[in-house]
């Protein structure tokens, strides 16, 4: 299934991070983690319509990695892979 993002909006697949404790311990995935922040674009929709009927373009592009805000995305299933779609706004930065 191909998901084609529409006006502002990203579609992210969050990076999740091996969660590592200040001494070194790793702990497993059973134990309860927050949302990822950071994730890859694949795919943006064409950007937002302004009022004069214009089109904005979206400033990041399939495969960048992004930082995002941990609550803004909303989550969505498709077959047994996680994805978010976020609104441009969302996007914090770009990570290199």
């Amino acid at each position: 299934m191909n998901i084609k993002p529409l006006s502002d909006h990203i579609l992210v697949e969050p990076i999740s991070q091996e969660e590592k404790t200040k001494s070194g311990i790793l702990l497993p995935e059973t134990v309860e983690k927050d949302r990822p922040e950071q994730g890859k674009v694949i795919a943006v929709g064409p950007g937002k319509r302004l009022s004069s009927g214009k089109r904005v373009a979206i400033e990041v592009k399939k495969g960048d990695k992004v930082l995002f805000t941990k609550y803004g995305p909303s989550e969505i299933k498709v077959g047994d892979k996680e994805y978010l779609i976020a609104k441009e706004e969302d996007i914090l930065a770009i990570l290199d």
